[in-house]
């Protein structure tokens, strides 16, 4: 698994670094504006960096953090890697806070917020040229003032950027249009889950009662607005007999959605917990699947299948299949070796046990 976290020493006072590593000077933005700090030696596995007079190491190969934002707090034994300038898996966590309970939550909620918005905005300004950044939570929109000033001030700076917000959309207002409207929001993708087009299935399974009816009122506010929006629906027992439904659903009142992706779940957090009440094998039965992604294609709603392994969905379906799990938690099994599809897969979580995940596992010559 790619780490996201890399031991550090070196940075023992004042304020928190948020830097770029360069193996070599670059004459660009980001130089100017003295955030560079340049490999100085690789010394078995630490890499040295340094601006100045002042130096750090970080425990890696100076090849792979070619580029890389890092923020390093004071007297911090690692540093985080906010931006990893070869990913196209980038994402901020905005808080661990969250007024929903999923029960298949990968990130389950904390109580404790530490506001990092000052450090993101400077990961954002040195990023790489039209990068893709995801916002994710917890649940961002908590801090919704701090995040639409996030928005608007680094597309003032950066308008080449554009932004991935995972949201549960509970917490829009009325009085959010006129901001929505700005251009800096063009460059945003909402990523809103949905569970069921039944209420009260989708509020058992975020656990907050009158969830799906915000969402209505939601939906109505972002359609006078230019938002591009993304629904995001996992499969789990609770909801799979209600995916047809649901496609009924979202082509019908939100035909201004631009992609349905529809997700496989993953065991970690929550969804560790609930992996045998909510797990819904697809390998063994594709058809309400199936039949969804045919309502949502027949009406002209782009439906995706996300985390779905190739060799577990039915060759009729398998264009279907995004290879969408981020490079740092995407791991594949001792007999993928040699199918044909690999290349094309998305694998597997890494914590995907094969004991209790997919009964059905194809191989492709």
């Amino acid at each position: 698994m790619i780490a996201l976290r890399l031991a550090a020493k070196g940075h023992l006072e004042g304020e928190t670094l948020v830097a770029r590593l360069v193996t070599t000077h670059k004459d660009d933005r980001v130089s100017f504006l003295g955030r560079d700090y340049q490999l100085t030696s690789q010394e078995g596995a630490w890499a040295y960096y340094s601006r100045d007079d002042h130096a750090i190491a970080l425990r890696g190969k100076a090849e792979d953090l070619d580029g890389d934002v890092i923020m390093l707090p004071p007297n911090a034994s690692s540093a985080h890697r906010l931006i990893r300038a070869n990913s196209q898996h980038n994402s901020l966590l905005i808080t661990e806070q969250c007024d929903q309970l999923c029960v298949m939550c990968s990130q389950p909620p904390k109580t404790k917020h530490t506001d990092m918005f000052a450090a993101f905005m400077l990961a954002c300004v040195m990023a790489p040229q039209d990068a893709v950044i995801g916002i994710t939570g917890g649940e961002p929109m908590l801090y919704k003032e701090q995040l639409f000033a996030l928005l608007l001030q680094v597309h003032a700076e950066r308008p080449d950027l554009t932004f991935h917000v995972l949201t549960n959309a509970q917490h829009f207002e009325p009085e959010d249009v006129e901001t929505l409207k700005s251009p800096a929001f063009n460059n945003v993708l909402w990523a809103i889950p949905v569970f069921a087009a039944a209420p009260e299935v989708h509020d058992r399974i975020v656990g907050k009662a009158g969830a799906f009816e915000q969402l209505l009122k939601t939906f109505d506010l972002l359609s006078h607005t230019f938002a591009q929006i993304e629904i995001r629906t996992v499969v789990m027992q609770s909801n799979q007999a209600h995916l047809a439904a649901l496609a009924d659903f979202l082509t019908t009142y939100i035909p201004f959605a631009s992609q349905w992706s529809i997700m496989q779940m993953e065991k970690i957090g929550y969804g560790r917990m609930n992996w045998r009440k909510e797990f819904f094998d697809t390998s063994t039965d594709f058809a309400m699947t199936a039949r969804a992604l045919c309502i949502a294609h027949g009406r002209g709603l782009d439906a995706r299948l996300f985390n779905f392994p190739l060799c577990t969905v039915p060759s009729a379906y398998q264009r279907y299949a995004v290879a969408s799990i981020s490079d740092w938690k995407c791991k594949f099994e001792d007999f993928c070796e040699g199918c044909g599809l690999r290349d094309q897969c998305g694998g597997f979580f890494e914590w995907y046990d094969v004991e209790s995940g997919f009964e059905t596992i194809g191989y492709y010559e």
